[in-house]
């Protein structure tokens, strides 16, 4: 069975009440249970949280609501710990049926149509696949180009630079030095065994197993600053949302 787990809490300390932040007339959590109710692939959906706010939503898209448990929705509560107990009350209410699972961040709304159903796909025909995640090329956060500030106020290399290649023969031309992808949170469908053998996982985020294929998306991330909502609101007008109407409203 593949089944699909929207998770959020309530409290977010970097950016208060983020999860159920309007974009173009919704609460951000909003597009994840959209995407989720239209895959075609999915049977169930689930959703993680302590947000009464986040459940109510939840039901209105079919979702079933798995009540987090205080200690797993403090800011200092880890995501493994949260999506563990998720899993295990999963298992439970479908007898242990659960194969697959879409996870879906509250705060990642950048889902285009069709993306879950792709991802599925992928995993169900390569059965060596721990995980399908949605990745996009940001080439200008290389970690070439990235910087620390020592204790005297001085910038010096955030990873040692011989660990990337032959520095010398690269160049100062973004990019230069091989594209740099990463995981938007957008869309991730994970086997079970991602889930039972967590701890196995590849930091930093060891849900998503050891072998993850990336399905390549154009550009998106999970919101933690005000100063990403313009730029989300305006890939959800590219890719078909308004304040009146989404992509699904024709499916």
């Amino acid at each position: 069975m593949n089944v699909g787990l929207i998770i959020g809490k309530h409290l977010s300390m970097g950016y208060p009440g983020k999860n159920v932040r309007p974009l173009l007339g919704r609460p951000m959590v909003e597009y994840a249970f959209l995407a989720a109710k239209y895959a075609k692939r999915l049977s169930r959906i689930f959703t993680s949280t302590d947000s009464p706010h986040i459940a109510e939503i939840g039901y209105k898209y079919g979702a079933e609501h798995i009540s987090r448990p205080p200690e797993l929705a403090t800011p200092d509560a880890l995501t493994e710990d949260a999506l563990k107990h998720a899993f295990k009350e999963m298992q439970k209410r479908t007898d242990g049926q659960v194969r697959t699972v879409c996870l879906l961040f509250a705060n990642a709304p950048t889902i285009k149509p069709g993306d879950i159903d792709h991802a599925i796909e992928i995993l169900e025909d390569q059965a060596s696949y721990d995980s399908v995640i949605t990745v996009c090329k940001y080439n200008m956060w290389s970690p070439l180009r990235a910087r620390r500030i020592d204790e005297d106020g001085f910038l010096r290399p955030y990873i040692e630079l011989d660990k990337i290649g032959d520095v010398k023969q690269m160049s100062s031309i973004r990019g230069g030095e091989g594209d740099t992808y990463f995981c938007d949170l957008a869309v991730q469908v994970l086997r079970d065994r991602c889930f039972i053998d967590m701890d196995e996982g590849q930091l930093p985020f060891k849900w998503m197993g050891k072998s993850s294929y990336a399905l390549t998306t154009d550009y998106g991330f999970d919101i933690d600053h005000e100063w990403q909502i313009p730029v989300v609101e305006y890939w959800l007008r590219e890719h078909g949302f308004s304040e009146a109407s989404t992509p699904y409203d024709s499916l």
